[in-house]
């Protein structure tokens, strides 16, 4: 793909662009010819059984993992391996993992006021302000004051999507956002992301919770052995999928449940 392709698609609303995007662990080969476009405001769901190279790819996005082969493009720019670089798409990319990764000796509102603070050199007054605001619109702000473990799993997670939000990111992405959670838990978690859904985030998530992709996502996209196998908006991936794989992924998802 040429620089001024990939601009162009930017141009077009894609705000993410992988193109034959390889990505290896030694002798390990996790991601095979990643090709995807993801335009602005467009909510994927990445599923498929363990170890298919779901949270490698999203991982990827924001250079949380190194690619070998190919390009990625956020929002029109080339990531690459210069840390200037890394940076920008990072303030652009909020992500959220499976296991939270709140700072245990910050309150929940220190722990979202932190990265403004020092990334987009916030004042500690507007910090506070945008992070009051998030987390009463992730409906946790009653719980600003306390520490980490005196939440809920739920809780913790709901805090750790208002603390990506305070970066003001143009994408969330999702690594499997609920399956640490009890499952009581899961259902305040999903509320959440789908609130943000409506709110025309560009999203991306990996996740095993096929009514979350039935009701929010645009495409749901199947992956296994590290390549993308199938995608197609839900009606169509849920009721007709075109390959075995997916078909059998499915059926032991719905056996399971």
């Amino acid at each position: 793909m040429t620089s001024q392709s990939s601009h162009a698609q930017a141009a077009d609303g894609a705000m993410i662009s992988m193109a034959g995007v390889e990505k290896w662990y030694g002798d390990f080969k996790a991601l095979t010819d990643i090709n995807l476009s993801v335009r602005t405001g467009e909510k994927i769901v990445l599923c498929g059984p363990s170890g298919s190279g779901k949270s490698t790819l999203i991982r990827c996005i924001n250079h949380l993992e190194a690619y070998q082969k190919g390009e990625i493009r956020v929002d029109g720019i080339l990531l690459g391996d210069r840390a200037k670089t890394i940076d920008a798409i990072r303030r652009e990319v909020g992500m959220v993992f499976q296991h939270f990764n709140l700072f245990p000796h910050m309150t929940v509102l220190d722990n979202c006021m932190l990265a403004p603070m020092r990334s987009l050199r916030a004042s500690k007054a507007e910090a506070e302000a945008t992070a009051r605001r998030l987390l009463a619109r992730v409906k946790i702000l009653e719980q600003a004051e306390k520490y980490p473990a005196q939440l809920s799993g739920g809780q913790q997670q709901r805090v750790a999507i208002a603390r990506a939000l305070c970066m003001q990111p143009k994408i969330m992405l999702f690594d499997e956002p609920t399956s640490a959670l009890d499952p009581e838990m899961v259902k305040e978690v999903l509320d959440t992301m789908i609130g943000l859904a409506e709110e025309g985030i560009t999203m991306i998530c990996v996740t095993h919770e096929m009514g979350f992709a039935r009701q929010v996502a645009d495409r749901v996209i199947f992956m296994a052995s590290g390549a993308i196998v199938e995608e197609a908006p839900p009606a169509e991936f849920f009721t007709a999928p075109r390959h075995e794989r997916t078909r059998q992924f499915l059926g032991e998802i719905l056996r399971k449940h």
